[in-house]
């Protein structure tokens, strides 16, 4: 045989053999791309439900009355930074490809708000350096609407924005004995905007999100004959929400 052709031969079945084997490679990766893929039919889902857990990080965003310059009572008053923890149900509803529906019913958030004063004329048996603590049990009812980036195998990123109305099973404001407190409305109406991160796992989506929520309501009770109330005119809220939802 000649040994040109031989050598040609040799080439050739060497280079079919590593065409094969990368045909092969490829068919194997792609397979195990797809395997990677977790549920990946959930975005075709209309409707899904989950579970959310909550910390949050509130403070009091306190407007001083006229009444604060005119009186030497009050020399100052300082919200404080306070943190709670909640839970919540979520029901989310499909409307386009990237485009979704939130509610989350019903959402409980034990929270508690701080307001440091120093006073002149201190009520008997307290200090001039006083701190005011407000405790709340917020029972929300959110709606918000959540915009969602492609998938990009199993992560997606969406922001939402949304609006919230809450109730204070703890509210204060019908306390008749309140020379020492502050005292706040039973509801609270807040506007919402966030961002969060859908991981998609074997069974269920986690995400992770950060919300930020302002309240749009005065809530504060105001009585001009308590000398904590007296010097403040409006108390609105704002709460930094950090959450873990688990979807299905």
């Amino acid at each position: 045989m000649n040994l040109n052709v031989f050598r040609s031969t040799k080439r050739g079945i060497l280079s079919i053999a590593l065409l094969g084997a990368s045909v092969f490679a490829g068919h194997r990766a792609s397979a195990q791309l797809r395997d990677y893929i977790n549920l990946p039919d959930h975005d075709n889902k209309k409707f899904y439900i989950g579970i959310g857990l909550m910390y949050d990080n509130s403070h009091l965003q306190v407007s001083a009355h006229p009444n604060f310059l005119a009186s030497d009572s009050v020399l100052y008053v300082n919200p404080l930074n306070s943190g709670g923890f909640g839970a919540s149900g979520m029901f989310t509803f499909r409307i386009a490809n990237h485009l979704e529906f939130r509610a989350a019913l019903p959402e409980f958030i034990f929270s508690s708000n701080s307001l440091s004063y120093h006073v002149n004329y201190p009520p008997v048996g307290e200090q001039k350096m006083a701190t005011k603590q407000i405790q709340s049990l917020l029972l929300g009812f959110p709606a918000q609407l959540k915009f969602l980036s492609d998938r990009i195998g199993n992560f997606r990123v969406y922001m939402l924005g949304g609006v919230n109305y809450r109730y204070d099973l703890m509210s204060n404001s019908s306390t008749r004995k309140a020379e020492n407190l502050v005292k706040l409305s039973s509801s609270d109406f807040s506007v919402e905007a966030g961002i969060g991160f859908q991981i998609y796992m074997p069974v269920f989506i986690l995400s992770p999100e950060l919300k930020i929520s302002q309240g749009i309501k005065n809530v504060h009770s105001r009585d001009p004959n308590l000398q904590y109330s007296n010097v403040i005119d409006k108390i609105r809220t704002r709460q930094i929400i950090f959450s873990i939802i688990c979807e299905g």
